[in-house]
């Protein structure tokens, strides 16, 4: 099945199967962002943002896609750079595998609230599985984030 897919801004005609999930395309298309962790919607790690939203990309038909913009953390890594280094510096990273998916959860909650709350950003982070922290450090993280880039964007 042929389609056309918007990946980070640019379009994109791709050969799929009818049943191919957007994970499976992803990384085949270089987008390595795009994690497995467990093929049943419980682990976070291959989130990416249709239209906007945050979805998981292992349980959606890539065919769905189509007329929609997918973005993954490759098309904002100047963003995921500034996240990166605040997730960093409060110790979110221990071993790294949920930071993908974190990180795209995390940006998509500056995009949705101006000055989020914790309780906002601990709804947006649920379905993020991290077995190396206790999810405090991403917090904090992420608080440092949104403040830097409230930093940055101010006149």
């Amino acid at each position: 099945m042929d389609v056309q897919l918007k990946i980070n801004g640019k379009m994109t005609k791709l050969t799929i199967e009818p049943d191919e999930m957007l994970l499976k395309t992803l990384r085949r298309e270089g987008y390595y962002s795009v994690r497995c962790g467990c093929d049943t919607m419980n682990c976070g790690l291959c989130t990416v943002w249709l239209d906007g939203d945050t979805i998981l990309s292992c349980s959606y038909p890539t065919f769905r896609a189509v007329g929609h913009e997918i973005t993954t953390l490759e098309g904002l890594a100047d963003e995921a750079a500034v996240l990166g280094d605040a997730l960093a510096s409060e110790g979110a990273d221990q071993c790294g595998y949920c930071t993908t998916g974190m990180m795209m959860s995390a940006m998509a909650v500056r995009r949705k609230y101006e000055n989020p709350t914790d309780d906002q950003i601990r709804d947006f982070l649920v379905g993020n599985l991290c077995r190396c922290t206790g999810y405090e450090s991403h917090l904090r993280g992420i608080k440092k984030y949104l403040a830097i880039m409230k930093e940055e964007v101010a006149p």
